[in-house]
Formats: structure tokens, C-alpha cells, sequence
């Protein structure tokens, strides 16, 4: 019996530790960027669900920007073609935009299949509806990549209506071009531009790393918080490479125009996104505004 006790009082505690996240970000939006391993796991995926499902139920407003580059990649090999990259991004003739648009398409409506299962109205769409994102080609040092978008432009208003009526919005990173083709869009990109563009107040990366080392072959060189200058001064240091440098950059970009904070989180680890946000103690890497790195939220 006292074991029971003492087992359901800390249950207590932790919603106790819990509340005044809760009341600070009541009403406020938060973006996830959900790809990598986690997406490619079934339970990692429906215990990412079950966490953005129980934000919006706490009162948060979450919008979900998903990528889907394994599965791509994959179909793209069932139909007997060669993946193939440039500077980390995808080259996208024709053929593979159609199939790219597919995958993407079934992911999107899968995760909304997960959050309608457990009680919430969600609303899948891509970057081509209502205009929400507008790209231009974009080429990857000099050389043409096919159908691959910059997004130049972001039209909000879609996501505020379906955040207005209560729905949880589902994003898939396609864009329309001035050409009326649809473009493939790195899905941090778009996640960073949406951010930005509904005044979100978190931007939150799932990835495949803990989070943000300075030297990531040094475990004790983990940076659990960090402010936007510091990793401006950590980019052009050339500490960071590989994948993290554009998603710092998107990090640091999405603060300098509005956005209260960033979290990069490993999303492997199961409920990563309820322990970032509702413990004092936190899992990943926060950036924060500069003025902002000497307290704690």
C-alpha cells in the first residue's frame, strides 16, 4: 500500500512540474518537424502522435511539418531507379517528384489516421494547398537538381483557420512554384518558414542525434542550452558539419525572426517531446534568444 502511495504521488509531482508549462503555453503555437528513424518506427511514430496529441489537449496549438525521405527513397528503388544526391539534397526529375508526391501524400494522411484515433480532429495538407508554401527552384552549388523548391513565400492563413476551428493541421513539404509544378521541399526548411510565419512560439527538430554537440565525436561536449549568437559563433567556427549545420541554421534563422525558441530533440527516445517540454530538466538542445540564456523556461 505504501508503495502504491508513493508511486501515485509522484505521478503527482510530475504534474505539478508540469504546470506552469502548461499555463505559459497555453493557446501559443508549436511547430514539430517530425522525419527521421522516429517516422520509420511504428511505436516511436504513435508515441510522437500520442505527445503532440496530448499538447493540443493541454491547450497548446501544434502544427506537425512531416519529411518521409526514407519511404521516398524506397519507392523510388521499387520502381527500379537509383536515389540520387547532391550536397545532401535530393535530385528530383520528373518521375521521382510524382512518386516523392505520393509517398508524401500517404505519410500525411496516415498521421492523421494516428491523431483522429486517439480523439482529435486532424487536417492533412501539402505546401500546394491555399497557396501555403510558394517556392522557387533551387540548385545545390550551382548544379540543377530537378524539382527541388527554396521557399520564398508563406501564406498562413490556412493554418490559422484549421487552428482556429480546432483542428490539428498535418503539413507535407511539397511547394508550388510560379510555374504551377509542384517541388520538393526539405522538410526542415519548410517547418523553419512556417514557424516563422505564424509566429509560433517553439520550433521543434526531431532528429537522430540527442541533440547538439560541439564536438559530436565528444559525448561530454553536449550543449543542452545554447543562445542564437553562440550558435551563429558555432556555425562559421566550423565545429558543426554534416546535417547539422543547416538545421542550426534554420535554428538560429527561426529565432532571429520571431520565434521564442527551439528545441532539437532526439526522436528516438520515446516521449522526448513531453520531456523537453514539461520538466525543469529537459532532454535536448534549446536555442534561445539571446537575452533570454540566463533564465530558464
Amino acid at each position: 500500500m505504501e508503495k502504491d502511495m508513493e508511486s501515485l504521488l509522484q505521478k503527482a509531482q510530475v504534474l505539478i512540474e508540469a504546470l506552469p508549462y502548461i499555463q505559459r503555453f497555453n493557446r501559443k503555437i508549436i511547430v514539430v518537424k517530425y522525419g527521421g528513424s522516429a517516422m520509420s518506427n511504428e511505436e516511436l511514430q504513435k508515441n510522437v502522435i500520442k505527445d503532440v496529441t496530448l499538447l493540443k489537449l493541454v491547450g497548446f496549438k501544434p502544427i506537425i511539418v512531416h519529411g518521409g525521405g526514407k519511404e521516398i527513397s524506397r519507392w523510388v528503388g521499387k520502381v527500379g531507379k537509383e536515389a540520387k544526391f547532391v550536397n545532401g539534397l535530393r535530385v528530383t526529375d520528373e518521375e521521382t517528384m510524382e512518386i516523392a508526391e505520393m509517398v508524401l501524400n500517404k505519410v500525411n494522411k496516415s498521421l492523421v489516421s494516428m491523431v483522429e484515433e486517439l480523439g482529435v480532429k486532424a487536417v492533412g495538407v501539402s505546401g500546394k494547398d491555399a497557396g501555403l508554401l510558394g517556392v522557387e527552384k533551387k540548385y545545390s552549388g550551382g548544379q540543377d537538381i530537378g524539382y527541388v523548391g527554396e521557399v520564398t513565400e508563406v501564406n498562413p492563413k490556412l493554418l490559422y483557420d484549421l487552428l482556429e476551428k480546432d483542428y490539428l493541421p498535418i503539413v507535407a513539404p511539397i511547394g508550388l512554384g510560379a510555374d504551377c509544378h509542384s517541388y520538393n521541399v526539405n522538410a526542415d526548411d519548410a517547418a523553419c518558414a512556417i514557424a516563422k510565419a505564424v509566429g509560433a512560439d517553439k520550433l521543434v527538430f526531431l532528429t537522430d542525434i540527442e541533440g547538439l554537440y560541439k564536438d559530436i565525436n565528444d559525448k561530454s561536449s553536449f550543449i543542452s542550452r545554447i543562445s542564437a549568437s553562440e550558435a551563429d559563433e558555432l556555425i562559421h567556427s566550423g565545429f558543426i558539419g554534416g546535417g547539422m549545420l543547416p538545421k542550426l541554421s534554420n535554428c538560429t534563422s527561426a529565432i532571429n525572426n520571431g520565434v521564442n525558441r527551439v528545441h532539437i530533440l532526439d526522436g528516438r527516445i520515446a516521449h522526448c517531446l513531453l520531456l523537453e517540454i514539461f520538466t525543469n530538466q529537459g532532454i535536448g538542445t534549446a536555442i534561445v534568444k539571446d537575452e533570454d540564456i540566463d533564465h530558464m523556461a
